[in-house]
């Protein structure tokens, strides 16, 4: 595609833009659930040493652990954090694409040198 191409100039008004706080809320509930369906998992799937390596989380997590109730913690802090992750990758998505736009519609401006 050339500079003054019309479809390039389409593409460039048409860029998606993610709604950083849908993002947020979708991330959050993944994570969230995944977190207290991992757990649940090794609970009822027993053993020994239940859930060695999930537990580790506790360094990043204060209070949670692979039992019942660390099940709801992980699910309140895996929520947590995937919002911020979502909402953060959200964000930049938006800013890189407004850049990238910004700088494309400039490069597609005539020059209006004598």
């Amino acid at each position: 595609m050339k500079q003054g191409d019309p479809e390039l100039l389409l593409v460039t008004k048409t860029i998606a833009r993610l709604r950083a706080g849908i993002v947020a809320i979708v991330t959050g509930m993944v994570t969230g659930v995944g977190l207290f369906a991992a757990t649940l998992w090794l609970v009822i799937k027993g053993g020994p040493n239940v859930g060695q390596n999930l537990g580790l989380l506790r360094a990043y997590y204060p209070g949670y652990s692979v039992t019942w109730g660390g099940s709801f913690l992980g699910l309140l802090y895996g929520a947590i954090t995937g919002a911020l992750l979502g909402w953060c990758v959200a964000w930049l998505y938006n800013f890189l694409a407004t850049r990238r736009s910004n700088s494309q519609r400039s490069n597609n401006q005539p020059s209006h040198n004598p």
